[in-house]
């Protein structure tokens, strides 16, 4: 995918409903509206279960997901540190 301004190429993937060429990191399709399935990256389990004592949870205050690699596991949204 290109960006038609400056030319750069942009890392994308084809939306399933219409399958126009959308950004990598987008949610919706910008052609046609549809939701774009997310692969959500794994919780790292420990021996006993969750590390419970040090996951950080999404910043956004109504969402229930933790932060994994700077993602929340829910939302999707980036997580920046100073944020909060």
């Amino acid at each position: 995918m290109e960006c038609p301004h400056c030319k750069k190429e942009i890392p994308g993937k084809s939306c399933a409903e219409c399958g126009a060429e959308v950004p990598l990191d987008s949610q919706y399709c910008m052609h046609c509206g549809a939701k774009l399935k997310e692969e959500t990256e794994s919780v790292p389990e420990q021996e006993g279960g969750f590390d419970l004592e040090s996951r950080i949870l999404c910043p956004d205050g109504t969402c229930t997901g933790i932060i994994i690699n700077g993602k929340c596991t829910e939302c999707g949204d980036a997580y920046k540190e100073n944020r909060l």
